[in-house]
């Protein structure tokens, strides 16, 4: 039976990291995907992509708010960024919590996300977004505020996609 904390499977994440330390390239792992801009305003969004992950596909449907022209009609893609952002913060913190043994009874996260439109517009300089607030509600059967405070600063410093937003990433686009 695996060893499931805080529905984390620690057995897997211990076989990850171990094959890790034997060949970091091991933990690369590519993400790709081929999406399509919506040219027909009557299909109702904007864009399409088909996820491949390891135990299917999911099809995900965009379409900017209607100030940004588009019709409102499903997420934009910045809320995809901040709910990507925050699942993978809070599971970051899940997995440390779940490797340091501490159980959590209630984990529960509330994403705040100002966006300053003002760049995309070309009306001014100002930072596109200036952070991302959570307010997390952590209870453990096991562990005080203390050491859960001390699980968050490791999140901080370990979850991808909090490095992706506070580090420069590397862009190469181009018209093929």
């Amino acid at each position: 039976m695996a060893n499931i904390v805080n529905n984390v499977d620690l057995e897997k994440v211990s076989q990850t990291a171990e094959k890790g330390k034997e060949d970091k390239s091991s933990l690369k792992k590519p993400i790709k995907l081929t999406g399509e801009w919506i040219l027909d305003p009557n299909q109702g969004f904007q864009f399409i992509t088909e996820l491949g992950f390891e135990k299917g596909k999911e099809v995900i449907e965009i379409d900017s708010p209607s100030f940004l022209g588009g019709q409102g009609n499903r997420l934009g893609p910045m809320a995809y960024c901040v709910a990507g952002i925050t699942s993978c913060f809070i599971g970051t913190f899940a997995g440390i919590a779940a490797q340091q043994g501490v159980k959590l009874t209630k984990l529960k996260v509330n994403t705040e996300c100002q966006v300053n439109f003002a760049k995309t517009f070309d009306v001014g300089d100002e930072p596109i977004t200036e952070g991302i607030n959570f307010k997390i509600e952590a209870e453990s059967e096991n562990a005080d505020k203390q050491k859960l405070q001390e699980i968050l600063g490791m999140a901080e410093e370990r979850c991808p996609a909090m490095y992706s937003m506070s580090h420069k990433i590397n862009v190469d686009a181009r018209i093929v």
